[in-house]
């Protein structure tokens, strides 16, 4: 056992006068101990894009979960434990989300990990928890490859790593959800499918197309953009000079922003239309006025319409925290407060401790977050045999008067 890390760990559990197991640290006198007052300190790790041109879903994110944190602690959630967050930046690059990983199994402390915002991120640390059973439970990974293998679309549903969990649903329900509002609802035939060739736009784009055309629809042309790009004119021309209703952009804000923008400024007077990537206030900000008419769908009920989210919101403005939850921020409460849920299960089976062995304990921990349920921010949280979540909510949202608005919400029928 390694004791060598102190910006990410997290302790085992202990609870009144136990003796505390072999993976944590114990002040009983409250002197000198970060738990203080015989309390055991519990840190779930956390990795988002903290920087970067991502930063405002990130720190979403991050906020939501400290507030999870808080508010277990607060109500001394677990007996005995204190929870701590401790964040890590993965700036939206998958060889960093890993390196991420790799720190936090490396510390044999660590019980549990909130995150990532993207799906190659995930992609990319999967193994890498899965090698020590190390549970992650993601806010917003939306490829359905992450949960069930790479031949899913063929109906070979494989789970390949017991160890991760998601509480946002799949882009296997989030494209064809879109595809059958704009064709259905909008009556919109013709699209224009563009998408930034990485593991979540190009598997949103894909899934899209597939239900427009079995709806109907046409797709007049294809493309893919660098998302590091800032020009966008020449695909922009390209989808001027098609008979496109309306593009299609599987990708994140920062691209998706100005590329709907540029579509619009080579006189495609059309909407775009994006997954949750795009549903953003940032959005709207590099978009300005270009952005009105487009659509986002995102993962579950708008969280001011929801009874169980309304405590959340009034927290999280109650908190000052530096922005707002951005569109995950439910998502992050729940997944963090899973991993919460997941904890107590162990300690309660095991008097009152985590197993003194930590490969152990990080085991059961991940067999306890399998039957995890509980009434969320988001609605109800569990998880099906593949680690997604039980939820299947979606939404959609169009730009109005510079907000965005929800149009639309439901379950995918398939």
């Amino acid at each position: 056992m390694r004791h060598r890390s102190l910006f990410i760990v997290t302790s085992a559990v202990t609870v009144g006068a136990l003796t505390l197991s072999a993976c944590g640290s114990r002040d009983d006198s409250g002197e000198g101990g970060s738990g203080g007052g015989g309390k055991t300190t519990v840190v779930i790790g956390l990795d988002a894009p903290l920087t970067g041109d991502l930063s405002a879903l990130g720190q979403g994110i991050k906020n939501s979960a400290d507030l999870a944190v808080k508010t277990a602690n607060k109500n001394n959630e677990v007996e005995g434990v204190t929870f701590k967050l401790e964040a890590l930046d993965d700036v939206a690059q998958a060889a960093t989300g890993q390196q991420n990983a790799t720190k936090l199994v490396g510390d044999d402390e660590v019980m549990g990990v909130v995150g990532p915002l993207n799906s190659d991120v995930g992609q990319s640390m999967q193994k890498v928890f899965a090698n020590d059973n190390l549970v992650q439970v993601s806010p917003a990974n939306t490829n359905p490859e992450l949960t069930q293998g790479k031949d899913w679309q063929a109906g070979k549903k494989v789970r390949g790593f017991d160890t991760y969990f998601r509480t946002s649903t799949t882009d296997a329900i989030q494209g064809p959800y879109a595809a059958q509002y704009m064709f259905n609802d909008k009556k919109l035939k013709k699209v224009y499918v563009i998408d930034d060739k990485k593991t979540y736009g190009a598997g949103l784009a894909a899934t899209f197309s597939t239900e427009f055309k079995k709806l109907g629809g046409e797709v007049v042309g294809t493309d893919h953009i660098n998302p590091d790009d800032k020009d966008f004119s020449s695909v922009a021309s390209k989808v001027a000079q098609t008979d496109a209703e309306f593009v299609y952009y599987g990708g994140e804000y920062p691209a998706g922003a100005p590329l709907a923008s540029q579509i619009k400024n080579a006189g495609a007077k059309i909407p775009t239309v994006g997954g949750d990537a795009l549903f953003s206030a940032e959005y709207i900000k590099l978009g300005k006025k270009n952005s009105e008419g487009d659509f986002a769908s995102s993962v579950g009920a708008p969280l001011e319409t929801l009874e169980t989210a309304k405590k959340f919101i009034t927290d999280y403005e109650a908190g000052g925290y530096d922005g707002a939850f951005e569109a995950y921020g439910g998502y992050a409460y729940d997944s963090t407060w899973a991993i919460i849920q997941a904890v107590k299960a162990v300690v309660e089976k095991n008097d009152g401790k985590l197993p003194g062995d930590v490969k152990d304990s990080r085991k059961q921990i991940t067999e306890a977050m399998q039957d995890v349920k509980f009434d969320g921010v988001t609605g109800s949280v569990g998880f099906d045999e593949f680690g997604d979540t039980v939820n299947k909510q979606l939404s959609l949202y169009e730009v109005k008067g510079g907000k965005h608005v929800p149009v639309k919400t439901g379950v995918f029928e398939g």
